[in-house]
């Protein structure tokens, strides 16, 4: 049986992905930065959330503090076990492919963030993926995820560069476009085998197409950048000075 990249990445990195990833500021991205902007298009704080690919639950603390009821799932039992951890029982976790996404709920706020969207590697599994969060959305509900620009896929998939945290070392390999418009790197260092990582690149105009295919209207399209350490949230977005686009919906 022909096992998925993602899943078979991410079984394999769980037990370093917190420590490879130690940099990533979630209080400063999701909870200073992200549901202000999301406030604007009438998100009310502190409803029901749904974290689709939520990984480890990085996200979780920052919705957790706002006084959120989250939800969330993925496609990695790995990544969930240390969820678990991170959520404990304020947060309810199931696996759930987002191309297979059941209705759980009706949700205020459904998210999926730090790219999970580009390790969707088919042609139609953006569309199917989108679909399934549309109908966990509340009618009134708003979808946020973000997709990595061309500029992190021109740059991060062709370097190699080294992580280190806590006296271990991790080396990012990237080896460029190796069918279109998929970018691959491979990870290896401490505490792991070496790991292929694989995504696809989805450009500006093929994610709003994708919303709008998928029954979402399109609310915002944003470029995410950094300027003296702060994270800013502009449109419209540039996809050589963003390192991502993120994207704001809500049901048609």
């Amino acid at each position: 049986m022909k096992v998925d990249p993602a899943l078979a990445a991410y079984e394999a990195l769980a037990g370093v992905y917190n420590d490879f990833n130690h940099a990533n500021d979630y209080e400063k991205w999701l909870g200073d930065s992200l549901l202000p902007e999301l406030r604007k298009h009438g998100l009310r704080e502190g409803g029901r959330a749904l974290d689709v690919g939520c990984g480890t639950g990085r996200a979780f603390r920052p919705l957790l503090r706002r006084g959120w009821r989250i939800h969330g799932c993925d496609l990695s039992p790995a990544m969930l076990s240390l969820a678990a951890e991170a959520g404990g029982a304020d947060v309810d976790l199931q696996v759930a492919d987002m191309r297979e996404l059941p209705r759980i709920g009706s949700f205020d706020l459904v998210l999926s963030l730090n790219d999970s969207v580009n390790y969707l590697l088919g042609d139609d599994d953006l569309v199917l993926a989108l679909e399934g969060m549309r109908e966990n959305l509340a009618e009134d509900g708003l979808i946020a995820f973000d997709v990595n620009s061309s500029s992190v896929y021109a740059g991060g998939y062709s370097e190699v560069r080294e992580v280190e945290h806590q006296g271990s070392r991790w080396t990012w390999s990237g080896r460029g476009e190796v069918a279109p418009s998929i970018f691959e790197a491979e990870i290896s260092g401490d505490r792991i085998e070496p790991v292929r990582q694989m995504e696809r690149y989805r450009s500006e105009d093929e994610v709003l197409t994708a919303m709008r295919t998928a029954g979402i209207e399109p609310l915002a399209a944003l470029g995410m950048s950094e300027a003296e350490d702060e994270i800013v949230l502009s449109a419209p977005p540039d996809e050589q000075r963003d390192y991502k686009l993120v994207f704001v919906g809500t049901p048609t």
